[in-house]
């Protein structure tokens, strides 16, 4: 895809990718900034399920607004293939940052302070991230954390986000979401 032109966003790189999703970094021909912008995996794009999923990680996390969590510009669909389109942050994940860097305590606070703060502000907003570990948490390089990836969010019980489709359950009980080595043993 490097190299392509899709909507109004010439990509110029990609950033990374995961299960259910590849990031590329792009420039936003219209505006003249540059985003990152997910695409669903071309092996998921017929999956109904997880195409679901997908948009509605970018309708959850749109609706949070806080400093400390990726902001959602847009979603669209180009030639078939739906993305997200997001912030572009420079830095790093917290994955790659301990990747055999001893950290100073005081680091480790204030990068847990402002995860915290950033789950609060979702939290109040009835919107449980269920997939907090490293690699969705990010570092910018003025010290800055962000969260990412809605992918699996939930809505608190008794509680309904304004315009979120959370409500409507993907997936049936006993279904297991997020990542096995972070998740409470409960």
């Amino acid at each position: 895809m490097i190299g392509q032109t899709v909507s109004h966003y010439h990509i110029v790189g990609k950033l990374g990718g995961g299960g259910m999703g590849v990031v590329y970094e792009a420039e936003d021909t219209r505006l003249g900034r540059h985003v990152a912008l997910k695409f669903i995996p071309d092996n998921l794009v017929r999956d109904e399920k997880a195409l679901e999923r997908f948009l509605r990680e970018a309708r959850t996390a749109s609706q949070l607004n806080h400093p400390g969590i990726c902001t959602i510009h847009d979603i669209e669909n180009g030639d078939g293939q739906p993305f997200i389109v997001m912030e572009k942050l420079d830095g790093a994940s917290l994955k790659e940052r301990i990747r055999g860097n001893p950290m100073e305590l005081e680091e480790i606070l204030d990068i847990g302070i402002q995860v915290t703060d950033a789950l609060g502000a979702s939290h109040a907003k009835g919107i449980i991230h269920r997939d907090i570990k490293p690699a969705n948490i990010f570092i910018t390089l003025s010290g800055h954390v962000k969260i990412l990836d809605f992918g699996v969010a939930k809505l608190a019980p008794g509680l309904r986000a304004a315009g979120s489709e959370l409500a409507d359950p993907l997936s049936v009980a006993g279904d297991i979401f997020g990542t096995a080595v972070y998740m409470s043993p409960e």
